[in-house]
Order: C-alpha cells, then sequence, then structure tokens
C-alpha cells in the first residue's frame, strides 16, 4: 500500500514527541508538511513547512491535528470540508457545540476520521479487553491521578490549566471504561475541577463503573489503574510501557485507504464529549 501523505497541524511538544515521528516513520504513511502557528517551531519537524494552511491541505490526502481543542474544533472543519481525512486528538473540542460542529462536519463530507485515544491501540489493552468480555462485567473502577498541572510541567498548557483533568484525561478513561463495560448511559460528577473529580457512570446493560481523575496531585503517585469484575472473574489492564503509535499510524492509514469505519471515529468523540459536559455541568466551579 502506497503511503498515506499525512499534513500535520501544529508543532508543540506532543507534536514533536508523538506525531511527527509517528507519521514520518512509515510504511504506512509518510509526512507530507506541517502547518503551524510558530513557523520556527514547524521547521524542527522534518517536513516541508506551510504558511497557509490551504497549502497544507493541497500537500497531503489526511491532517493530523496536534493542538488546542477549540483550535482543532475550528480547523479540522475547514480540512473535513476540503476533503481530507482527519487524524483528531482528543477530545474533540473545547466544548460540546464545537464538537457537534466538527462531527457534522465530517459526516457531512464523507471523509473518514479517526481519534488518537492512545490506550486504545495498546497491546495489554486489547487483552484486557477480551479479558473483559468473556467474565460478563458488572462493575469496575479507575483512576489517573498525576501532578502534571504543577510546575513547568511541557503539558500544563493554557487549555489544560482552565478545564482540568476531566477534559485531558476524562475521554481516555471514560472511553476505556465504555469498551470495558457497555456503552455510557448516564454519568454523576462531583469534585472540582481543577482539583479531584470522582465520576459515578452507568452503563447499557446495568454495570457501574466509578473513575478518579485529578492532575494536581503531589507526592509519589502509582501509575493509572482499571480494573473491571464480572460474574465469572476480574480483568485488570497492567501498567506497561508499550508504544502504541505504530498501530495508531497503522490503523489510520487502513482508515484513510477504506474510506472510514473506525470505531473510533469523530462520532464517537462526539459522544465522549457529551459525557463529558454532563459532568462538568456537575461540578463544584
Amino acid at each position: 500500500m502506497e503511503p498515506v501523505a499525512v499534513g500535520l497541524v501544529g508543532a508543540g511538544p506532543w507534536a514533536r514527541m508523538a506525531h511527527a515521528p509517528m507519521l514520518a516513520k512509515g510504511p504506512h504513511t509518510r509526512l507530507a508538511g506541517v502547518w503551524a502557528r510558530r513557523p520556527e517551531a514547524a521547521a524542527q519537524l522534518g517536513a516541508p513547512v506551510h504558511e497557509r494552511i490551504e497549502e497544507l491541505f493541497d500537500a497531503c490526502e489526511a491532517v493530523a491535528f496536534c493542538v488546542p481543542p477549540a483550535v482543532q474544533a475550528e480547523l479540522a472543519v475547514r480540512a473535513a470540508r476540503a476533503g481530507k481525512a482527519l487524524l483528531l486528538e482528543k477530545p474533540l473540542a473545547d466544548t460540546l457545540d464545537g464538537a457537534r460542529r466538527l462531527a457534522e462536519a465530517v459526516a457531512e463530507a464523507g471523509v473518514a476520521s479517526q481519534l488518537v485515544l492512545t490506550l486504545r491501540y495498546a497491546v495489554q489493552t486489547r487483552t484486557f479487553l477480551a479479558r473483559c468480555a468473556e467474565i460478563q462485567p458488572f462493575g469496575g473502577h479507575a483512576a489517573n491521578i498525576s501532578g502534571t498541572l504543577l510546575g513547568d510541567h511541557p503539558f500544563a498548557t493554557p487549555w489544560r490549566l482552565e478545564r482540568g483533568a476531566l477534559l485531558d484525561v476524562g475521554p481516555h478513561v471514560i472511553d476505556l471504561l465504555s469498551a470495558a463495560l457497555g456503552p455510557v448511559t448516564g454519568v454523576r460528577a462531583r469534585g472540582n475541577p481543577l482539583g479531584w473529580i470522582g465520576l459515578l457512570l452507568e452503563h447499557e446493560g446495568g454495570a457501574v463503573s466509578e473513575a478518579s481523575l485529578c492532575m494536581t496531585a503531589v507526592g509519589d503517585l502509582p501509575p493509572q489503574t482499571f480494573a473491571v469484575y464480572g460474574r465469572t472473574g476480574s480483568a485488570v489492564l497492567p501498567h506497561f510501557d508499550d508504544d502504541p503509535l505504530d498501530t495508531i499510524a497503522e490503523e489510520f492509514a487502513a482508515t484513510v485507504r477504506n474510506g472510514g469505519g473506525h470505531p473510533l471515529d469523530a462520532a464517537h468523540g462526539l459522544r465522549l464529549q457529551e459525557i463529558i459536559a454532563e459532568a462538568e455541568s456537575q461540578l463544584t466551579p
């Protein structure tokens, strides 16, 4: 299969650490160009730099986004309308309305889309989910606790500092619990957006799960945890160092060539954003 020519929007830390090397590595994709607010940062990614985003669209058949949610919500709509397949970061947007507009633009244009929910592409995660499917699950819990928003951490970016853990790591946690226990049908949330957040999720079929999220904790912190319990057994997602980026690139190339059909598409991202918006409305400012 000819490598998919992917243009990259964004040149921040995650673009340098993940997106650019993933897309440039091949063999399923090639980095066709970069557009970013700071051309000097884009020039460090080893691909042609475009002054106008429309020039990037002309140089590629798909576009990957590594920008803040509000920026992705605006620019990905333009890419979809230009007929480009989309590799999207989570969350889709900074607001539910923005997520709806993006998902609608993808549907109207008929372009392929896929979300970079990194956990879902790891071998250990897929083994964990296969085990969950075998045990008739009825409950589970998850915790994602870090100090990312403290000090000079590279991911202590303005949108994360403003919105906190729910918008940032919430999509990963809610998505994985949904995959393990069934689609979420209801959510109750307590806590402070920039402090500790507790979620109670109700799942289709009657299962219930709990999640704890925080990005302002200090001290010796444990890795994130996921555990699911069922009528015939239990499943625990082990801590792992598996790099899922190769799988993301390979599956995105297949998504582009097949014209869509990936389960982690923009419509799925919209559903996650609906759950997050409902949870945010219940938190204490």
